[in-house]
């Protein structure tokens, strides 16, 4: 992969851009998202460079289910195992601004923070 076709979160795997390793496998990547959306923002980060979802193949189950083992066990870590949404966003028109899968974990710590079904 040439340096002109590295995304930002390949960058960052491979220690070319600094982040805060909240955990890391030898198939993911943990980290604060920096423009967060809510109290608690991670981004679940497969090392394989996928651009979207819908570019996963048969191949990659056992990836996918990692990385949803994976948020399921750092949202427990990070104290909001019982209320978090897990969100993909595929593609540009539904918000992916990096072209590289990854899973928001959004949680809020406040009970006078919630979400709604009504504000998805």
């Amino acid at each position: 992969m040439s340096t002109e076709t590295k995304t930002i979160f390949t960058k960052i795997i491979e220690r070319e851009l600094p982040a805060e390793f909240l955990y890391e496998d030898e198939f993911c990547i943990v980290i604060r998202d920096i423009n967060p959306q809510a109290s608690v923002h991670l981004l679940v980060i497969p090392r394989k460079p996928i651009a979207r979802l819908v570019d996963s193949d048969e191949h990659d189950h056992q990836l996918l289910g990692h990385l949803m083992l994976v948020a399921g066990n750092i949202a427990k870590e990070m104290g909001v195992g019982d209320a978090f949404r897990l969100v993909i966003n595929n593609g540009e028109g539904a918000g992916q601004t990096v072209p590289h899968l990854h899973f928001h974990i959004l949680a809020e710590h406040s009970e006078t923070h919630k979400f709604s079904e009504t504000n998805l």
